[in-house]
């Protein structure tokens, strides 16, 4: 047997029993079978069995690390959130990932990329969950299950479907810009480092005369934008599935911590109600002209997990989390998110998962949720106050925290999201920004990816091209013909 060493831990099972042998399975006789008795493998195994958890259905792959928040502007007369006051620094974490990909996908893969951030503030935690485009593909959450079926694989070759989704996109004009996003050259960053950061959605502010704004927020890589074409990302990919983590972690270990520039974009709710189009449509974003971004500070990253599983696939974030002075707004995909993110960490982590070290607050909680799984932590300090009202003393409401009152404009119907509205200026606009080196590989990015798709499916998606710009249209149908001389 090899020699003890007497300065390493003694070996024990969860229960804290020492483990005298942990080579040999516990037999009768040397060519005998293993017996029922062998708690100690019967630990082993069945605790491997339950070393999973679900995946993420969406942004399953992952990288993240801590960091600070650090505000250096003011803008103190439109918000009381502690976090956003001037010269606070907050403790933090981000999570990065891509949306389609499993849990073993590849890292350098042409997809929108969440960029998700918690803040632990003195009110509790904040959760900024967006992505690395100001955009999405859909505006009413009705159709979220079913584009994300597009993304995923289909149910009888178990195989990704380039039809399924250019099938969706070309009858959902909506996705026109989002898809203009997605294939041009920001479509695949090389790190997560090289990107932006948005929170998309329209969020609020509001201050302690209970006044409020609509607020949009960005965050901007000071790395600069950095991407590979699709031959390059090819490339990565055959050399490694885990270019990102690979990048993120690495610049973190050798001090190479990055930064992004954090703004924000102010709406007023006159002006709101002026707007021209849907300032709560997360198809659009609002024109920098009209509302010029704000700096007010920055983030960095600059402490790596000590335990990916922990930290990182079981860190929980929700739109639901807001605190003092941030709330949310009418878009609806905001609304819709308020709901299934909370809803899906109680289905992957647990009835507790707020409580797990990576999501717990770092200020006092103090709540009356009994039971459930896991429950791990104590009862409130007051054993008789476990009900509210009560008369024992127990935690109560504090109404200067009320936020204002939030207009939800109307009676309720199913309105049609199509109507009125416009899908080819904001995507024209973007794609007029493009030079032609932009242009001719956003041309060749798509006719890559719609390869194989059925000739109607193409043809009803270049019509939409059309609308956005003539020359769009051209381009692709160019780049289908150099790759298909018989398209």
């Amino acid at each position: 047997m090899p020699k003890q060493n007497s300065s390493r831990p003694r070996l024990t099972t969860t229960a804290g029993a020492p483990i005298a042998n942990n080579q040999n399975s516990l037999t009768a006789g040397d060519r005998g079978p293993i017996l029922l008795q062998d708690w100690q493998l019967i630990e082993k195994l069945a605790h491997q069995n339950r070393e999973r958890i679900p995946e993420r259905v969406v942004h399953a792959k992952g990288w993240g690390a801590y960091g600070t928040l650090r505000i250096t502007g003011d803008i103190s007369h439109l918000t009381s959130a502690l976090v956003l006051q001037p010269g606070t620094e907050t403790p933090m974490i981000a999570r990065f990932s891509t949306v389609a990909g499993e849990m073993g996908a590849a890292d350098h893969e042409r997809d929108v990329r969440g960029f998700a951030l918690k803040f632990y503030t003195e009110d509790g935690n904040w959760d900024l969950v967006g992505n690395n485009t100001p955009v999405f593909f859909v505006r009413d959450p009705l159709k979220f299950p079913d584009f994300i079926h597009t993304q995923k694989r289909h149910p009888r070759t178990n195989l990704r479907s380039p039809t399924a989704m250019w099938d969706f996109w070309s009858l959902s004009p909506e996705s026109l810009h989002q898809v203009t996003i997605l294939f041009s050259d920001r479509g695949l960053p090389i790190s997560p480092m090289h990107m932006n950061g948005y929170g998309s959605h329209t969020f609020s502010l509001w201050n302690g005369q209970a006044e409020r704004v609509w607020v949009k927020f960005h965050f901007k890589t000071r790395q600069g934008h950095r991407c590979y074409t699709n031959a390059e990302a090819e490339a990565v990919v055959g050399r490694t599935r885990e270019g990102y983590q690979e990048a993120l972690f690495g610049a973190i270990e050798a001090g190479d911590y990055p930064k992004w520039t954090m703004q924000v974009q102010i709406m007023t709710e006159a002006q709101e109600r002026e707007f021209p189009f849907n300032p709560f449509d997360l198809t659009k974003v609002w024109p920098h002209a009209d509302f010029p971004p704000i700096e007010i500070g920055e983030i960095e990253l600059n402490r790596n997990p000590a335990n990916y599983f922990a930290e990182i696939e079981q860190l929980a974030f929700s739109p639901s989390n807001v605190v003092r002075g941030i709330g949310h707004s009418p878009d609806r995909m905001l609304q819709a998110r308020i709901f299934a993110y909370a809803d899906a960490h109680r289905y992957r982590l647990g009835t507790h998962y707020e409580a797990l070290p990576v999501n717990r607050p770092r200020c006092p909680v103090h709540h009356y949720h009994k039971d459930g799984a896991m429950r791990f932590f104590d009862n409130m300090p007051i054993p008789d106050a476990y009900y509210e009202p009560n008369s024992f003393d127990g935690p109560q409401q504090d109404s200067a925290f009320s936020e204002p009152p939030l207009d939800l404009y109307g009676q309720a119907d199913r309105y049609d999201h199509r109507d009125g509205n416009d899908d080819f200026s904001q995507p024209r606009a973007l794609f007029m920004l493009f030079d032609e080196g932009q242009k001719a590989r956003l041309f060749a990015n798509i006719a890559a990816a719609m390869k194989d798709v059925p000739l109607c499916i193409i043809e009803r998606q270049i019509e939409l091209f059309r609308q956005v710009h003539p020359e769009f249209c051209a381009g692709v149908y160019a780049a289908l013909d150099a790759l298909d001389p018989q398209f």
